[in-house]
């Protein structure tokens, strides 16, 4: 399990909050105080989210084809959630959040066969004009940039990682609708009610942003080699099932052992006693 110190986290600026102006009511129980207006997160609850989170993350990506989307639009968001992405190989979206993206993923699926198929035409045909050619290629960026992270998302995802559920609402509605389990940082002006496992921090800043995503992206590569363990010794251990068998069938059949035949035991019939039994006399008397 990767370790976040406290000194890391001041580093990155993580518990800088928003104004105070500008805090929701839900968040005190995560604040420390306030400096210049400004209000300090508890760095004691980042961590105990932070832990939390990692165990979750980590629980989800040990399944078998687990599905984790990870959720970040702004500007702030953008590159981190698309590298740590790319390196768990999980789904993304950083550019736009398309509704129904969840509910309706059948119109979604749609939208990416169609993106397959525009970028299967060879645009360099000399069938097309070039007026065609320029309107395929403004579609397929347009695609391209949209959908390009949730090419691979044919279900409804195992976990969602959300930067900033307040910018991210529409992510965070329909999760709630299907009952999708939420991470999300949340900052001192988000409501944390909606979210599973909220982890408080800046989620304005680059580096704070990077430091959270970057501890989540590692457990869901942690889950990942538990999964690849649990199916290395399921391998190993049929593997040596099969060669237990094959040496069973090899091995020369033992002879059974001969079973003698029960032989039931004789009673002779005991003879009946006459009337003249009683006046014979033992030997022993007729010779005195």
């Amino acid at each position: 399990m990767a370790v976040v110190s406290v000194q890391d986290l001041l580093e990155a600026g993580v518990h800088f909050g928003h104004n105070v102006s500008r805090c929701n009511p839900k968040m005190k129980p995560y604040i420390y105080g306030k400096r210049d207006k400004i209000h300090i997160i508890d760095l004691r609850k980042t961590i105990e989210g932070l832990i939390r989170a990692y165990h979750v993350v980590a629980e989800v990506a040990s399944n078998p084809n687990a599905k984790i989307l990870f959720v970040g639009t702004k500007k702030q968001a953008k590159e981190t959630i698309f590298e740590n992405a790319r390196k768990c190989g999980m789904p993304y979206v950083n550019e736009r959040w398309l509704g129904g993206t969840l509910t309706n993923l059948n119109t979604i699926r749609k939208s990416i066969k169609k993106l397959e198929e525009l970028e299967a035409k060879d645009l360099d045909d000399p069938n097309l004009t070039k007026k065609e050619a320029a309107k395929i290629r403004r579609e397929l960026t347009k695609l391209r940039r949209n959908l390009l992270g949730i090419v691979e998302l044919d279900r409804v995802p195992d976990l969602l990682i959300i930067v900033d559920p307040k910018k991210e609402k529409n992510a965070v509605a329909e999760a709630r609708k299907l009952g999708v389990p939420i991470v999300a940082l949340v900052d001192t002006d988000c409501d944390p009610d909606p979210i599973d496992f909220p982890i408080p921090c800046n989620d304005d800043a680059i580096r704070s942003v990077r430091l959270i995503i970057g501890y989540l992206a590692e457990a869901v590569r942690e889950g990942q080699k538990r999964s690849l363990d649990k199916q290395i010794y399921a391998t190993k251990t049929k593997e040596k099932e099969k060669k237990e068998e094959a040496a069973a069938k090899e091995r020369p059949a033992s002879r059974r052992p001969s079973v003698r035949p029960r032989i039931r035991p004789t009673v002779k019939p005991v003879a009946s006693a006459s009337p003249d039994d009683g006046d014979e006399k033992p030997a022993e008397e007729n010779k005195e």
